[in-house]
């Protein structure tokens, strides 16, 4: 069943749009964070393929979605979830995969394993992080004035996104999004904005899996930086065949992986 209409899928109660699908029994919930352009249903079609015993949470993130009208940076952002979502297994992609890791240091009790799926700790550089802070304030700004579709249409033309097949692209979902929180994400969320997170990776005590595609080469290279720092409680899969949307374009073995790691004691 596709799970966008699932009816086994709830409103949770809080200021972000959380939709939760509860399963008797109980469990840890795994918490699915989505990445810029995106909304709670991108996780869907990968969603699927995950075992469907566990109770699951989808979020629409601030200036995305059903969350549009919410403005919140990064940690601002993280407090949110962890409020609303409590304990969980945290799984972010790129721009969710770096909210993940805020919520894992500020409320460590809340996360009881974290996979990040072509994420970064941040900028380490303050002349880099800069620049990149100027230049996603050019790119929020052009977002007004080619209105999202054509937008999305040129942020999808980047080479990080060149293996991910149209028909897991979602754009008329991408599309749905607005240009003020679009905008408005880049400028609070952007990796430009963020603190750079480097020197407190080793503070990471609950088990952590990285994931990268092989063709990703720039993420590949921080995601073994940063298994570097967290210790011997992160793992590293670096997927051949895949680029930056990794869990869309080899889904069926990032999900295999997924299920092993979050099914381990």
């Amino acid at each position: 069943m596709n799970p966008a209409a699932d009816s086994s899928w709830h409103q949770r109660n809080g200021p972000l749009f959380v939709e939760e699908r509860l399963i008797d029994g109980g469990g840890t919930p795994q918490v699915f964070l989505h990445g810029f352009t995106q909304t709670a249903r991108s996780w869907d079609p990968y969603v699927a393929l995950l075992d469907q015993s566990t109770p699951m949470m989808r979020i629409d993130m601030p200036g995305h979605g059903r969350s549009t009208h919410i403005r919140a940076n990064l940690p601002a952002t993280a407090d949110l979830i962890a409020a609303q979502c409590g304990l969980g297994d945290y799984i972010g992609y790129s721009m969710g995969g770096r909210v993940a890791l805020h919520v894992a240091l500020q409320h460590p009790h809340c996360v009881r394993r974290l996979v990040l799926i072509s994420a970064t700790a941040g900028i380490a550089d303050p002349d880099e992080r800069q620049k990149r802070r100027s230049d996603d304030a050019v790119l929020a700004d052009s977002i007004g004035e080619l209105g999202v579709p054509q937008f999305i249409n040129q942020w999808l033309a980047q080479p990080m996104f060149s293996r991910l097949p149209t028909s897991q692209a979602d754009i008329s979902d991408r599309c749905r999004n607005t240009i003020k929180g679009l905008a408005q994400s880049l400028r609070d969320s952007g990796t430009g904005s963020q603190e750079s997170l480097w020197e407190r990776l080793h503070e990471l005590a609950m088990p952590v899996l990285l994931i990268v595609g092989e063709e990703d080469v720039k993420f590949c290279n921080i995601a073994h930086e940063m298994k570097a720092l967290i210790g011997d409680n992160a793992r590293l899969e670096v997927i051949t065949e895949a680029g930056h949307t990794v869990h869309l374009e080899q889904s069926q073995q990032v999900a295999q992986l997924l299920n092993r790691f979050l099914q381990t004691r």
